[in-house]
């Protein structure tokens, strides 16, 4: 299950230290990556050297607000991204303290030595033992253990990690609770996935996405547009025959430049990751948490992401004058030394369903094994012989019968059970036609009404698989995705993706297996499973630790949330800022131009008290939107319509209004408290 639970933003484990990295990030090499708060403090440090120096006609008291308020202005905003970053250092610190605690078994020989996991590089191949945690990522090169994975997915129930197939990937960190393993080290020191989680939940790999950078652009564009502007006042005071003070000048030019949005822009970016993680997702990128938000088509490999991935024995099928009864019994024997999960179902069916009681071979039988030339495994004793395989190859090692009637009704019965979406084994004995296994693939509980879900978002769902045609439609019309793509290769899977790309449209795949690697590459979003194989993980930009394909619907609504609140910040900032001009400049110079005072609606007192409540409305406007900046506005699959006008009716005239109201309160404070 999803980590959702919701920690509460205003307590003191995580205030306290983001107060101490609020002060840490005034450093100028760290306000310099935000241009606009950069700005703000260097505009506090001017007015901090003329409070000093004081040749200027205002008064100190009143400078000193300015101060005061224009350096709480930077504070806030680099107290919101410390925030934001906050709440995933305890997971990272939690997460360090397993990676200590890491050491090896390495193999030598027939020996091993035991060394610190640091020590451990690529190709080395390490024993893990009952109790002992996975030391590096690698994959399972021998044996097969089941695997507590809580420590990174947070779920307890065990996994099965065996030698070759989509399950060998181990992560460090992870414990071996049965059984033993021997893994090859996949990663150098300080490059596992480990190491990756740590730094993605402490923001510290964040690299501002392609929205975040053109925002930031546009931002600078307006804070240079606005120096110029406000450049300029100076000369036209002059010319009506005033003088405007430096530190007036200084403190408008930050009540107008973009501020709000400038000093949580990075506090939603970082705030977008921490709830994925806190859905047991990690994004290498923010850009792919923002591709997630507007994904059109998703394409979902079927084995393992529809499907539980290992086929099951639902029901045995005779044919001619065979009984279900003999033909269980001699399944059940052809398949105890049969150890794949198909082998392990259909034991399990024959027991549970018909009584068979047999859990070992009679004495002295010799077991058929299975190989990719033959296709079929079984058992031999007695002079006797019991076969178990694809139809094609049971009818070819028993040329006899295709002269029988029998063989006719197998060709039916493996035709509908084709239809219905399953795959067919035949078992004979001694020559004869037993019948048939219906072996089915199992779709997921829950992922029909998962897939509606994501249609009523606008978003096209694929299935791919490798199955034939006519088994690939029944599972996808069980399992209710829009279309298929049968038969495909790796090959067919990438030249899928980029057909759809060409079109316009945003791709996003979710996948496990190697041969998903190539697609999991190519598309603007790859969710790798992280049941999947290594060469799946490295090739995605997100991995879900749940293994639930059906998470892509929670990357799909927080990356739209995260979107949505960058758009609803950004037009509550740009309304804002409109509101701010109209309120404080008509006040500000109707000493200059006494024709402006019909525009000054709000009645505020005086240039001074309207420069000074607008840089406290300034500064206090930030803290306020913090909580919803770090909680992100609610998503709703709804159209983008209904969508954009509810915005722009919330955030658009509440950023007009709160201005006009804000500033005129605290203008009539200021003005009773003597401030101004």
């Amino acid at each position: 299950m999803a980590r959702s639970t919701r920690k509460s933003l205003f307590t003191a484990d995580l205030i306290v230290p983001a107060i101490g990295d609020a002060f840490r990030k005034l450093d100028p090499r760290e306000l310099i990556r935000n241009p606009v708060m950069f700005t703000t403090a260097v505009v506090a440090t001017l007015l901090t050297v003329l409070l000093a120096v004081g040749q200027d006609q205002l008064a100190i008291g009143f400078k000193l607000q300015l101060v005061v308020w224009l350096w709480l202005t930077v504070l806030f905003g680099t107290f919101a991204e410390a925030l934001a970053e906050g709440r995933g250092k305890a997971q990272a610190a939690s997460l360090r303290a397993t990676k200590a605690e890491l050491s090896a078994k390495r193999l030598k020989g027939d020996s091993f030595e035991t060394v610190p996991a640091s020590a451990l590089k690529m190709g080395d191949v390490v024993l893990v033992e009952t109790g002992d945690l996975i030391p590096s990522d690698g994959d399972v090169v021998a044996g097969v253990a089941s695997v507590n994975e809580a420590a990174i997915t947070g779920e307890s129930a065990p996994v099965i990690r065996e030698a070759g197939g989509d399950r060998s990937a181990v992560t460090a960190g992870t414990r071996v609770i049965s059984d033993q393993i021997r893994v090859r080290v996949t990663v150098n020191p300080g490059q596992g996935f480990l190491d990756r989680m740590i730094a993605l939940v402490e923001g510290a790999e964040r690299q501002k996405t392609p929205n975040e950078i053109a925002l930031t652009l546009l931002l600078v564009g307006l804070t240079i547009i606005f120096l110029i502007a406000v450049g300029t006042i100076p000369g036209f005071a002059s010319y009506a025959g005033g003088s405007v003070p430096v530190a007036i000048l200084a403190a408008l030019l930050i009540t107008l430049i973009p501020t709000t949005i400038a000093a949580l822009l990075s506090a939603i970016g970082i705030a977008g990751m921490d709830r994925l993680v806190r859905f047991n997702v990690l994004a290498k990128s923010g850009r792919a948490v923002e591709a997630a938000g507007d994904i059109d088509t998703l394409l979902l490999d079927k084995t393992g992401t529809i499907t539980v991935g290992d086929r099951q024995a639902t029901e045995f099928r005779p044919v001619g004058t065979t009984s279900q009864a003999e033909l269980a019994e001699a399944a059940l024997l052809a398949s105890l030394a049969d150890e794949t999960p198909e082998g392990r179902s259909i034991v399990l069916l024959a027991r549970e369903t018909f009584g068979r009681t047999a859990t070992a071979l009679p004495e002295g039988a010799g077991v058929i094994p299975f190989t990719a030339q033959t296709r079929i495994s079984g058992v031999q004793w007695n002079g006797g012989i019991i076969q178990k395989g694809a139809v094609d190859s049971i009818l070819r090692a028993n040329p006899g019968l295709d002269k029988e009637a029998p063989t006719q009704e197998l060709r039916r019965i493996t035709d509908e059970i084709a239809r219905a979406g399953g795959t067919p084994l035949a078992v004979a004995k001694d020559g004869r036609l037993l019948g048939a296994i219906f072996l089915k693939d199992i779709v997921k509980a829950g992922i029909r009404e998962r897939f509606g879900e994501l249609r009523r978002m606008g978003i096209r769902t694929v299935m791919i698989t490798g199955d034939n045609p006519l088994t690939a439609a029944s599972i996808a019309a069980e399992a209710g995705v829009d279309d298929f793509l049968a038969q495909a290769t790796p090959e067919d899977k990438l030249g899928l993706i980029r057909k759809e790309q060409q079109g316009g449209r945003l791709v996003a795949m979710c996948g496990d297996g190697t041969n998903d690697a190539p697609a999991l590459a190519q598309a603007d979003v790859g969710v790798a499973m992280n049941t999947g194989t290594q060469a799946a993980r490295e090739a995605g930009n997100m991995v879900d630790l749940d293994s639930d394909p059906t998470k892509l619907i929670e990357v799909v609504g927080l990356g739209k949330q995260l979107l949505m609140t960058r758009g609803a910040l950004t037009t509550f900032s740009v309304a804002n800022d409109v509101a701010k001009y109209f309120a404080i400049i008509p006040a500000m110079f109707v000493a200059l131009y006494p024709g402006l005072k019909i525009l000054n609606v709000m009645g505020l007192a005086s240039p001074q008290s309207a420069i000074l409540s607008a840089i406290i409305f300034n500064a206090l406007i930030i803290p306020c939107l913090v909580p919803l900046a770090l909680r992100g506005v609610t998503y709703r699959p709804i159209g983008a319509g209904p969508l954009l006008a509810r915005n722009l009716a919330i955030y658009g005239l509440g950023g007009l209004v709160a201005p006009f109201a804000g500033i005129k309160i605290i203008d009539l404070a200021v003005n009773g408290l003597g401030l101004a």
